[in-house]
C-alpha cells in the first residue's frame, strides 16, 4: 500500500535552525493511491518549531484559514488537521503553516472534554459522543454487586442523540458500552480474567485520570486501567497496567474517535494470554438489537452475522434501527495490531463483538515489551455503505511519511 505523502518544505532560515517569532513552512499533501475525504491528517512537528504550541494553517490555492492543533501525548509534538474536501487519488494540496503567539480568535473549541467528577464527558458542538466512566458504576442488581465496573464508555452516541451502546444487560451484565479485557489470562501459574465477573477470578478497573482537553480539531483523554487478579493469596494483585488515549475529532455528520491502549506487566512476571475465542477490545450494541434480533454486521469481506464469526476483517460495522432510524458503528482495525488482521468474534444473536488475537492461540506480554492495539471508531446515523467504510479504513491504515523537497519547488497545488 503507498504511503499518504506529507512533504514539508522549509524556508532556509529553518533549515539552518534559526526560529523566529513567525516562523513560515510550506506543507504539501500527496493523495497518493487513495481519495481523501474528511481525513485526519498527522506530521510530527519540525524539530525547529516544536518548541512552539500555536499556529496557523491555511490553503494556498485558496487562501482559506483551516484548523490545526498541537498532540504532544507521546512525546513525539504532532500537528493534527481534518481535510474536509475531496482530495482526489494521485494530486496533491498545498498549505501555508506558520507560527503564532496564541490561538486564533476565530477558531473555536469544536471539541470539548469535561469532568463531572464521575465520568468524563466528550462532546462536539455541544452535541454528546460519549461518556467514561472513571468512577465505579455499581450493578443495577444488588445480589450481584461483583457487576460493578470502572474504566469503560457508556452511553456511545449517534449525531442526533441515539444512544448506540448497552451497559449490564441482563443477558450479559458482564459487558459494558466499549470495554477492553481478556477472557482467559494465566498469572504467576493462576487463572484469571476480568471478563467474567461473575467468576470472581479477576477484574478490570479505571486506576487513574491522565490529561485530558479540547480544541478545534480533536479532543483527548488519557487513562490508566489495571487488570487485577482476585485469586491471588493474601490480597488482589494486579497483573497488566493498561493506558487508554482516546481522541475524539471535529465531525458534525458522525462522530470519530479512536482508542489506543497500551498493556504493559505490572511486575517482573509475564503474563499469558490463552486461548480463546472472544476477549479483547469489544462494544456492546443498543438493547432493542437484542430484544427484537433486529441487528446485523457487515464487514469488508461482506459477511454478516450468519457468516462472520471468526473471520479476519480489516472493519466490522454494527448497526440497527433504533425507534425509526438505522445507527450504528463502524469500528475498524489498525494494520499494526498483533495478528491483524485479527479475528472477531461476531456473536449471531446477541448484538456485540470483539477483536479477539487469542482465538488463534495463546501469547505472552512480557516484561518491558507494551502490547499496542489501535481501533478507530466511526458512529454513524442511517445505513452505512461499504465503500464508505473501505474509504474511511484506507485512510485509518494508511501511513503518512515526512520528507523535505527541494526549496522553491513549483509543483503546483492540486484542488
Amino acid at each position: 500500500m503507498k504511503t499518504f505523502q506529507i512533504l514539508l518544505a522549509l524556508v532556509a532560515a529553518l533549515g539552518a535552525g534559526n526560529v523566529h517569532a513567525a516562523d513560515t513552512a510550506i506543507v504539501e499533501l500527496s493523495a497518493g493511491a487513495f481519495a481523501r475525504e474528511n481525513c485526519i491528517v498527522e506530521l510530527v512537528i519540525p524539530p525547529a518549531l516544536a518548541s512552539h504550541n500555536h499556529f496557523a494553517l491555511a490553503r494556498t490555492d485558496t487562501g482559506k484559514g483551516v484548523p490545526v492543533q498541537v498532540d504532544r501525548h507521546d512525546g513525539k509534538p504532532k500537528l493534527v488537521w481534518i481535510v474536509r474536501d475531496k482530495l482526489d487519488a494521485g494530486t496533491n494540496r498545498r498549505y501555508s503553516l506558520t507560527t503564532v503567539a496564541a490561538p486564533l480568535d476565530s477558531v473555536e473549541d469544536r471539541v470539548t472534554v469535561n469532568d463531572d467528577g464521575t465520568r468524563l464527558l466528550v462532546k462536539v458542538g455541544g452535541k454528546p459522543v460519549f461518556n467514561y466512566h472513571h468512577a465505579t458504576v455499581p450493578s443495577p442488581d444488588p445480589a450481584q454487586p461483583y457487576y460493578a465496573r470502572s474504566g469503560y464508555i457508556h452511553p456511545v452516541y449517534s449525531p442526533v442523540g441515539q444512544a448506540v451502546t448497552d451497559d449490564f444487560n441482563p443477558d450479559h451484565p458482564h459487558q459494558h458500552g466499549i470495554m477492553m479485557a481478556w477472557r482467559k489470562m494465566t498469572f504467576d501459574g493462576r487463572s484469571t480474567n476480568g471478563w467474567d465477573q461473575k467468576a470472581g477470578l479477576g477484574k478490570v478497573e479505571h486506576a487513574a485520570l491522565g490529561a485530558y482537553g479540547g480544541g478545534p480539531v480533536f479532543g483527548f483523554f488519557t487513562a490508566r486501567l489495571r487488570h487485577v487478579d482476585l485469586t491471588a493469596p493474601g490480597e488482589p494483585v494486579t497483573a497488566l497496567d493498561e493506558t487508554w488515549y482516546v481522541r475524539t475529532y471535529a465531525f458534525d455528520d458522525a462522530f470519530l474517535f479512536d482508542i489506543t491502549s497500551t498493556q504493559t506487566c505490572a511486575s517482573a512476571m509475564p503474563v499469558s494470554i490463552d486461548t480463546m475465542h472472544y476477549g479483547g477490545m469489544m462494544i456492546r450494541g443498543h438493547a432493542d438489537w437484542h430484544e427484537h434480533r433486529s441487528f446485523d454486521y457487515l464487514t469488508d469481506e461482506g459477511r454478516t452475522k450468519s457468516d462472520g464469526n471468526q473471520t479476519r476483517p480489516r472493519w466490522v460495522d454494527l448497526a440497527g434501527p433504533i425507534a425509526t432510524r438505522i445507527s450504528g458503528t463502524l469500528i475498524m482495525g489498525h494494520t499494526s495490531n498483533f495478528r491483524f488482521p485479527q479475528p472477531v468474534r461476531l456473536h449471531p444473536t446477541m448484538p456485540y463483538f470483539c477483536f479477539a488475537p487469542a482465538s488463534l492461540g495463546s501469547f505472552t506480554i512480557e516484561p518491558g515489551r507494551p502490547f499496542v492495539s489501535q481501533y478507530r471508531f466511526y458512529v454513524h446515523d442511517g445505513a452505512l455503505e461499504p465503500r464508505c467504510a473501505t474509504r474511511l479504513w484506507n485512510q485509518y491504515a494508511d501511513a503518512h511519511q515526512v520528507q523535505v523537497v527541494p526549496i522553491g519547488s513549483t509543483k503546483s497545488d492540486g484542488p
